[in-house]
């Protein structure tokens, strides 16, 4: 319902916004004839758009003298829906008259439009003649007389709309209700409350259509006031879910300590499904009230009930809750702990993250590590200098998980506390200092100032630590950075070089082609060689580097891939490529067993851009030669057929045909 209000909202505000576009594109006003001249249009036999017009510019000007030439339009089911337009808007009693008029000549479609606007004059004196359309054959008029006569919402309307109901046909009943609840919201809104309360109590009775009893509680409850909760109690105790449910959600409408202690009654009573429908409203109506029933059940009981209280409990947010939800981080169902464990970092206030913080001085390792865990989800950045003290704890489960939650909350400030950290740490403390020392530096304003105080680290820190901020200045990148890694490519130790080309490796832009193709050239490690050689190939394939540099780094590493794996790499970066060149250099590959399958893929990649260029025909030759080798050493039947298509087109542009 709210989407469709917005929806409509946003359609009218466009609307209104094209006609203000229009007007100001040409000056055109709104009125363009006086009323007489208007009357005239309608009773000449001008087409029917001028007499539309002249319709809708009555509906602003038109008076009582206008009211018989737009009545003898109602007839006309092309000119009706204009007609009303016009009449609608005429503050004068002659309208109602000349639609009541109408009511008995008309039929159809002219006729449920009629009925329609006399809707929303809402007209009184129509009551009796619209009460005998309730009874019509057609059932598009008989709804509609229904629905009109909720509109005029008199005592009279009411009882004909109920005299009706029983003895109409089951595809008018829910239009006829329609009708009914229509009366009895304007009688509420009259504050002729016992009126209103005899309609929905009828409505209650209405077999086969849910939504009407399930409204019908919904009124019956309201519209009897504070009177209205004893009702309520005995809708909760229903056998009837549609009935239970539409008292639980009408709850939700309702203020009062009494209508919360109703619902907290009622939780005793019912099935655990229903159990849960309440936990859940006790929830969103937000009444401390209820905190001790709803942590009572959180303790014990069905599994699912109980889970349905814990959640409730964080959106009444009330601190209360805080020695319930931790008590139960560490209950042996673990569905149940995680639970408790989510509610308490929803559950907003000081004195929860007092709270949190008490746990993280305990001395269970297990609470310790779930207040970590809050610290983080809850934001809590006053919690920095504790998680600072932890990160230094004796305990080795404790120290990681504090240190990894300084880098989420911290920021350029703990940069060198946790440098100090990652300068000292072993295993998985080095784990987390180098996660959270990137965090931190991925937070920089100035990413280049936390690049020189990790380069300045480099010259002094044992060979792990080396590991870690070589990966941290990899993740940064920039000058410095680079000037950094390319100095480590030279150091003495072989797991400090290896972390170093890998850092080359992940580098995001191509400036550090060079680097990787003179280690593959000369690093005097076959090792080193081939990790750089395949780090080199990766930047190759990055399609985020341009065609042609791309092309000429697969020139320059042709001739130093050697192993199977390393030719697939080269393989698969000449795939990526739309040039001839290219083509030339993967053609070769087709007669080696060991790579043929994936020369094949490229070759024919790259033959399907080239034929649809300019100069296919110019390539044509080299395109069949390639193709026809493809054809014969493909591994596949799809492979196969992509470059026969690709052979035909080839041979096709070769001869200009």
């Amino acid at each position: 319902m709210l989407n469709s209000k917005l929806n409509l909202a946003l359609a009218a505000a466009l609307s209104f916004a094209g006609v203000s576009v229009a007007l100001a594109q040409k000056e055109t006003p709104l009125i363009t004839k006086s009323e007489d001249q208007l009357i005239a249009v309608l009773k000449s036999d001008a087409p029917q758009k001028e007499k539309a017009d002249a319709c809708r510019e009555l509906a602003v000007i038109g008076t009582k003298k206008a009211v018989p030439a737009l009545a003898a339009l109602l007839a006309d089911e092309k000119m009706n829906h204009m007609a009303r337009y016009g009449l609608e808007p005429i503050p004068d009693p002659s309208v109602d008259a000349a639609l009541r008029d109408a009511l008995g000549k008309l039929k159809g479609r002219p006729l449920v439009g009629v009925i329609g606007s006399i809707g929303v004059r809402r007209d009184a004196k129509a009551t009796d003649a619209l009460t005998k359309l309730l009874g019509d054959a057609d059932p598009d008029v008989a709804q509609a007389a229904a629905r009109t006569l909720g509109k005029i919402a008199t005592p009279a309307a009411a009882k004909a709309i109920q005299a009706a109901l029983t003895s109409t046909p089951a595809a008018n009943q829910l239009a006829f209700c329609e009708g009914l609840f229509r009366c009895a919201e304007a009688f509420t809104a009259k504050d002729a409350r016992k009126d209103a309360v005899a309609i929905y109590d009828s409505l209650l009775k209405v077999q086969g259509l849910h939504q009407v009893r399930a409204g019908a509680v919904r009124g019956s409850i309201l519209a009897r006031g504070n009177a209205g909760v004893a009702l309520l109690k005995q809708h909760l105790a229903s056998q009837d879910y549609i009935v239970f449910a539409a008292a639980v959600r009408t709850s939700m409408e309702m203020r009062g300590a009494d209508v919360t202690k109703t619902l907290v009654d009622e939780l005793s009573r019912v099935t655990a499904d229903n159990q849960i429908v309440l936990l859940q409203t006790l929830g969103l109506r937000g009444d401390a009230t209820a905190l001790p029933t709803l942590s009572a059940m959180a303790k014990a009981g069905e599994k699912a009930v109980r889970l349905a209280a814990i959640k409730a409990l964080p959106m009444i947010g009330n601190a209360s809750s805080v020695p319930v939800l931790t008590g139960l981080l560490t209950d042996p169902d673990r569905e149940i702990a995680q639970t408790s464990q989510e509610s308490l970092a929803a559950l907003p206030g000081k004195k929860v993250d007092d709270a949190v913080l008490a746990m993280l001085n305990s001395n269970d390792t297990g609470r310790r590590l779930i207040a970590i865990e809050l610290i983080a989800r809850r934001r809590m950045l006053d919690a920095i200098p504790a998680l600072q003290k932890a990160a230094g704890d004796a305990d080795a489960k404790v120290r990681p998980a504090a240190i990894k939650r300084l880098g989420e909350l911290g920021s350029a400030a703990e940069l060198p506390a946790l440098l100090d950290l990652l300068m000292q740490a072993k295993g998985q403390d080095l784990d987390a200092a180098e996660q959270a020392v990137g965090a931190v530096c991925s937070k920089s304003d100035n990413p280049e100032a936390s690049t020189e105080k990790l380069a300045g680290l480099m010259a002094q820190a044992p060979p792990a630590q080396k590991g870690a901020l070589l990966n941290v200045l990899s993740a940064i990148g920039g000058t410095k950075a680079l000037q950094a890694v390319r100095a480590a490519v030279n150091d003495s130790n072989a797991e400090v070089r290896a972390g170093a080309i890998r850092a080359l490796g992940s580098w995001k832009t191509a400036e550090v082609a060079p680097d990787l193709l003179a280690l593959a050239q000369n690093a005097s490690s076959p090792a080193d060689k081939t990790l750089c050689l395949r780090a080199y190939l990766s930047l190759a394939a990055n399609t985020d580097v341009p065609a042609d540099q791309r092309l000429s780094m697969c020139r320059e590493a042709s001739s130093l891939a050697q192993k199977p794996e390393e030719k697939k790499l080269l393989l698969a970066a000449l795939g990526g490529l739309n040039s001839p060149q290219a083509l030339a250099l993967i053609t070769p590959h087709l007669d080696d067993a060991a790579t043929k399958a994936e020369a094949s893929t490229a070759a024919v990649t790259v033959a399907e851009k080239l034929v649809k260029r300019r100069d296919a025909a110019k390539q044509a030759p080299r395109l069949v030669e390639a193709m026809e080798k493809v054809v014969q050493a493909a591994p596949n039947a799809d492979l196969t057929k992509r470059a026969q298509a690709v052979l035909q087109q080839a041979q096709s542009k070769a001869t200009g045909k």
